[in-house]
């Protein structure tokens, strides 16, 4: 894995908290979906670039 995607990997997952300890502090409606789907997003994109990751692996010739 690139430290380039390492650093996106992290970004991404700090999003994730983010949204996640704004959901659980917020009282309005529109802002707990808004928070949700910001975690949402965080997870997705991580599992995303690791699977990228290791597809990349998978492709790459073996010496």
């Amino acid at each position: 894995m690139s430290p380039t995607r390492v650093f996106f990997v992290i970004f991404s997952g700090l999003i994730a908290l983010v949204g996640l300890l704004g959901a659980g502090t917020s009282v309005e409606g529109p802002f707990t979906l808004f928070c949700l789907s910001l975690f949402l997003f965080g997870v997705l994109f991580a599992l995303f670039l690791v699977k990228r990751s290791f597809d990349e692996a998978e492709t790459a010739p073996r010496a």
